[in-house]
């Protein structure tokens, strides 16, 4: 599926946003980012869609009445766009299904552990209080549960003896900007189906060696 027209949202810092900028900005990605959807108008990412020239779609959740409400004029953005998938990059609010039914199966979240362990917040923190020596990160569809969805793709991150939150993270981080590109591009060529529900798990379980 060349040309794959993307809706990224996201919350903070906004790294994962720019890895995928940048894959298309070097032709490592063949799509197009043709909107950033975020829920905290003074985060950082909306600074980064601006300097690429990415539209965004700000937010405040406490206008709302509800989840639903503001999810309901998202949706109705994304059809507008003809957005084929939704990546979820540090995006920090749970959905409901307004989005996750018409966009099941065209949604994915990356999240920083070997799923399905250590799931929901702090993921890099809960995998060090368990004392594994071994975690990573996560691409996988999104399916309305916290951090459940079919697993597209892995990639593992070796945890030291030593290791901190501090010292742990910017591998964590690296692995995310790598892995991250890397799925959206094999689902722009068909390598993962989008295929509505009906889920085509070509990639299930792959983990991507590490040096």
């Amino acid at each position: 599926m060349a040309g794959l027209k993307i809706a990224v949202f996201a919350s903070g810092q906004g790294t994962n946003f720019q890895a995928l900028a940048d894959a298309v900005k070097e032709g490592r990605l063949d799509g197009s980012i043709e909107l950033l959807v975020c829920d905290k108008p003074q985060a950082p990412v909306v600074e980064r869609a601006e300097f690429a020239g990415i539209e965004t779609w700000l937010f405040k959740p406490k206008e709302y009445a509800s989840r639903e409400a503001y999810e309901t004029e998202i949706l109705a953005e994304l059809e507008r766009r003809g957005i084929e998938l939704i990546v979820l990059a540090g995006y920090m609010r749970i959905l409901t299904p307004v989005l996750v039914e018409p966009y099941y199966g065209r949604m994915i979240n990356i999240h920083p552990s070997l799923l399905p362990a250590f799931p929901g917040v702090n993921g890099i923190g809960q995998a060090l209080a368990y004392g594994v020596k071994m975690t990573g990160v996560t691409v996988h569809y999104v399916d309305g549960g916290l951090d459940s969805g079919p697993i597209i793709a892995q990639r593992a991150v070796e945890v030291a003896d030593d290791d901190t939150e501090e010292t742990l993270a910017p591998r964590i981080h690296a692995a995310e900007q790598a892995l991250l590109p890397w799925v959206v591009q094999q689902i722009a060529h068909g390598r993962v189906q989008l295929d509505g529900r009906k889920v085509n798990l070509s990639l299930a379980g792959t983990a991507i060696a590490t040096n």
